[in-house]
């Protein structure tokens, strides 16, 4: 009995971690930007990567990240790379995030997540909270952009090595940095 008992518990513990080695995916969704157009993610499923970014209008964290946001853009829309803004934030109207977006040039795809479904799917927390797919959506890499808000004291370009990584055809090397920024101002269950 007791050797079956073990073998149960072998077999298990071993499911276990071909589970844990399993790549979270997610699915297709599709939110209205700022003008009212719809996007999927599926939109970008032809890319060797997806980065999906939790941003806010309001949060001075991700507001510090703006022009590090434009420039990451800026450096990757032409190796085939999409980005993929979401504002979850309640409070903030399509209207002044896309005023944010012209005063702080950030060119790429902004949606509106309103009553933070997508927030919720993807278990983000803060802005700016960052996950990285490849085109079958699965997670290469969650975390933060960098490891400062101050740029003079960033040391560890989590984003940048992360996408240079797979650009590269390598594996990522460190596919989790623990994200930190505002909380995302989610709409209660109540409602």
């Amino acid at each position: 009995m007791k050797r079956i008992l073990s073998l149960v518990l072998l077999a298990l513990f071993v499911s276990g971690l071909a589970f844990a080695n399993d790549p979270k995916k997610f699915e297709n969704f599709t939110l209205d930007d700022y003008n009212g157009t719809k996007h999927s993610l599926a939109d970008f499923k032809d890319s060797k990567a997806i980065v999906v970014m939790f941003i806010a209008t309001q949060c001075p964290i991700s507001n510090a990240y703006n022009e590090r946001m434009a420039e990451l853009y800026k450096d990757y829309k032409g190796k085939d790379v999409a980005f993929v803004g979401i504002n979850s934030n309640k409070q903030e109207s399509v209207e002044e995030i896309k005023g944010h977006a012209k005063d702080n040039k950030l060119e790429f795809t902004i949606l509106k997540d309103w009553n933070n479904v997508i927030a919720d799917k993807f278990q983000a927390s803060f802005t700016p909270e960052i996950y990285v797919l490849n085109s079958d959506f699965e997670l290469l890499y969650h975390g933060r952009i960098d490891n400062s808000r101050r740029l003079e004291e960033v040391k560890e370009k989590d984003l940048r090595r992360t996408l240079d990584e797979i650009l590269a055809g390598k594996p990522v090397s460190i596919a989790e940095t623990k994200a930190f920024g505002c909380t995302i101002k989610r709409v209660s269950v109540s409602q």
